[in-house]
């Protein structure tokens, strides 16, 4: 999953969140209650993850194909709710991504986990005064029976449009 993979990839990009990728986001989270909505939910593992390892409270999770009964039907440019956070593991495609960003940070803070690439390119200089922090996590092994990880470096991106400062970093901890 990602430039450089050589194997076929998932239809929307629906890759499940493994739990390594969450752990590193943790720390970051400004609340200790939160109400949260999970625009990309796919079958819910990262909402699941959320509440695990949190007292957050998940207003709704939602996908344009939901993988599970429990995820309501809707594109994530219809959202109009306002939690404090927007979660989510969105398609890296950036026809569907970049809009995304505009769309959920008009809106509240939103943590979306892609690629770390990203914010080495051109395309990304629009959203860089938005962008108030980011997490790396390195790569990520996507695909559980898989025996390696991708290819990709991957981080937590978090976009807030009223943020208008210098982005925060934080490396991979071991």
């Amino acid at each position: 999953m990602g430039k450089r993979s050589n194997f076929e990839r998932n239809e929307r990009d629906y890759y499940r969140t493994p739990e390594e990728a969450l752990i590193p986001l943790l720390p970051h989270i400004d609340y200790i209650t939160f109400n949260f909505i999970e625009p990309c939910a796919g079958d819910g593992t990262l909402t699941s993850l959320l509440l695990k390892y949190t007292d957050g409270k998940c207003l709704y999770q939602s996908d344009i194909e939901p993988q599970e009964s429990n995820i309501l039907r809707k594109n994530v440019l219809d959202i109009e709710d306002k939690p404090d956070y927007y979660i989510t593991n969105p398609p890296w495609d950036r026809s569907i991504l970049h809009p995304m960003i505009f769309h959920l940070t008009s809106l509240k803070p939103t943590w979306l986990l892609f690629d770390a690439d990203w914010m080495h390119t051109r395309q990304s200089a629009i959203f860089q005064k938005m962008l108030k922090k980011v997490v790396s996590i390195g790569r990520i092994k996507w695909i559980k029976d898989s025996k390696g990880t991708g290819k990709d470096n991957c981080c937590w991106y978090l976009f807030d449009e009223k943020f208008d400062g210098t982005t925060e970093f934080y490396g991979r901890v071991e």
